[in-house]
């Protein structure tokens, strides 16, 4: 099981790396690190589990953040609805994914974004893509999917497939003025 001890963060030089293709089929060592990246994100929002174990909160997280440099993430989003129950879950442990499609219209969340592997709270928005189609492996389902996500989702996975390229959140936020408008941007609660 992974704790937050495997985390490394925004200090370490391998967070910078740039992270290699996963060769397919993929190995039984990757997949069972995939799966333990999304038990962790599991755990990490169920109270009892985030508690008794100290993990912080996360939808997602990238092979890189546990120091590997393969192009790996977990996401694990649920959705909500009005009486506040999970309505939805969007869950994948990805290999290779990338975007193969996106809006020009921007987005970014109200309140700025947080990463597992930054310990500082960093305030700022942070422009993204308003929709994202994205093509990978899942493993939890053993297939190719393409997936087309919008708000939140999409947030998430642009988080996850920056870190591919040694790219953290606040790297993108306006230098000059962190809380800048974003011109026709999409805000995500």
């Amino acid at each position: 099981m992974l704790l937050m001890k495997d985390i490394i963060d925004d200090h370490h030089p391998l967070i910078r790396e740039i992270s290699q293709p996963v060769e397919m089929p993929i190995c039984q060592e990757d997949e069972q690190l995939l799966l333990d990246m999304h038990e962790f994100l599991v755990n990490s929002q169920d109270e009892e589990m985030s508690e008794k174990y100290h993990l912080r909160p996360a939808v997602g997280i990238a092979a890189v953040q546990v120091g590997v440099l393969k192009r790996m993430c977990a996401i694990h989003v649920l959705s909500y609805d009005d009486d506040g129950n999970i309505s939805k879950a969007d869950d994948y442990a990805l290999v290779n994914p990338k975007i193969v499609s996106y809006t020009e219209k921007g987005s970014y969340l109200k309140d700025g974004e947080g990463c597992l592997s930054v310990n500082d709270d960093v305030e700022g928005l942070v422009p993204r893509h308003a929709k994202v189609t994205v093509k990978g492996y899942d493993v939890l389902t053993h297939k190719n999917v393409t997936i087309v996500a919008r708000g939140y989702l999409s947030i998430c996975l642009q988080h996850e497939l920056d870190h591919f390229d040694g790219k953290l959140f606040y790297d993108r936020i306006n230098k000059e003025n962190p809380k800048a408008p974003i011109p026709n941007a999409m805000v995500i609660e």
